[in-house]
């Protein structure tokens, strides 16, 4: 006898891989508070090779609508503020010493239904995959009963609590989406 415990077990680290991403496609997306998570990944051209600017330097928020980046070498500075401009972030870096600093303007209407869409987007990506893998364990339950492997009141219980593992993501995606639009509301 398959145990279908051991089925939806399996799917679990799935469907944490695919939190994990969203969670962090989902802090670099731009609110009115500064966050160095909105610039740590931007990508810097740097003696013919990329780096993201976390690779480079300390990344700091000291104020709500404030980022400071504090390069490790100065050589650093120049193709930082390069990249920072080049980015969608929709903000410029001001050398300031050794420091280059980035001020947040505020967001306009325009721009936070924008923000809005690609937070739903993301969102809906990620429920689609988790849907994908609801499905998987499924089909694999369900091969189980036909091979004789699980047996059918273990077939009904492996389905109530596949469709409670998937709720239990879903909302925790949702929570994770509102919290989101209510700081780019701010």
């Amino acid at each position: 006898m398959q145990n279908y415990k051991e089925i939806i077990e399996n799917i679990k680290p799935e469907l944490d891989k695919v939190f994990n991403f969203l969670e962090r496609e989902i802090f670099q997306i731009r609110t009115t508070r500064a966050s160095p998570a909105l610039v740590e990944n931007i990508v810097v051209e740097y003696l013919e090779q990329r780096f993201p600017i976390k690779q480079l330097a300390a990344i700091s928020a000291p104020q709500p609508r404030q980022i400071v980046i504090q390069p490790w070498d100065k050589s650093y500075i120049e193709p930082i503020v390069s990249a920072i401009s080049k980015s969608s972030l929709g903000a410029a870096g001001v050398v300031d010493k050794d420091l280059i600093r980035i001020n947040l303007p505020s967001l306009t209407e325009e721009y936070r239904k924008s923000l809005q869409k690609l937070l739903s987007e993301k969102s809906e990506q990620a429920k689609l995959t988790i849907r994908h893998w609801r499905e998987k364990a499924w089909k694999e339950i369900q091969d189980g009963f036909q091979e004789s492997k699980i047996r059918e009141d273990d077939k009904f219980r492996a389905k109530d609590e596949l469709q409670k593992l998937v709720d239990d993501y879903n909302k925790k995606i949702q929570d994770l989406k509102e919290k989101k639009e209510k700081e780019i509301m701010e």
